[in-house]
């Protein structure tokens, strides 16, 4: 890529950030070398978007857990105050919420690990999307691969203004990698688009 090219697509991703503004989750582009693997990104490659999910992803993703931890904690206070269990019981109302916040903040925090670890980048060449604690997973294509994309808007994501852009590449019938529950998904989704027309072919 000429210095002249390169500086139109840099010219180009400082549209996107004004446009973007800081209400996706965006994250600063010098953070991509310490957030991806050095050799992922190329040298000369510009970095247009590069994001991770709302910050309502945490509770979101996290939800069926709560509940489940909220009904049993709710059992065992329960128990706690029958009279007939009571000498099998060793507990308090007390002792069972408190170990029942224990367990919710342990999965928040497990949810946010996860969201830290989640990133998502658009570049001049590439879709790639980044995932996992403990097993790391990276999805990466060609920008000329990509055959279609979609957005998804599940009612939780619709409640708070959330929405998830599905990426498939050529000859897959299905969506391949997600950008999950990101905030203003529909102009995140124009970028993407106006990113794969100009630099995809």
């Amino acid at each position: 890529m000429t210095p002249k090219a390169q500086s139109d697509v840099q010219a180009e991703a400082d549209r996107a950030a004004r446009l973007l503004n800081a209400d996706i989750s965006a994250i600063p582009v010098e953070q991509a070398s310490t957030l991806l693997p050095a050799e992922l990104i190329q040298e000369d490659e510009v970095v247009i978007l590069l994001l991770r999910p709302s910050l309502w992803y945490i509770p979101l993703a996290s939800f069926g857990s709560l509940v489940f931890i909220a009904l049993i904690t709710f059992m065992l206070a329960y128990m706690s105050r029958v009279s007939w269990l009571s000498g099998w019981v060793n507990w308090s109302d007390l002792l069972a919420f408190g170990f029942g916040i224990a367990l919710a903040a342990i999965r928040l925090s497990w949810q946010a690990l996860e969201w830290y670890s989640r990133v998502y980048v658009l570049t001049d060449r590439r879709i790639i999307r980044r995932m996992g604690v403990l097993r790391v997973a990276v999805f990466e294509t060609q920008l000329k691969n990509i055959q279609h994309t979609s957005i998804y808007r599940s009612m939780r994501e619709r409640i708070f203004g959330l929405g998830s852009i599905g990426f498939a590449t050529a000859g897959s019938d299905v969506f391949e990698a997600f950008w999950v529950m990101i905030n203003r998904s529909f102009a995140v989704h124009r970028i993407v688009v106006k990113t794969i027309e100009k630099y995809g072919k």
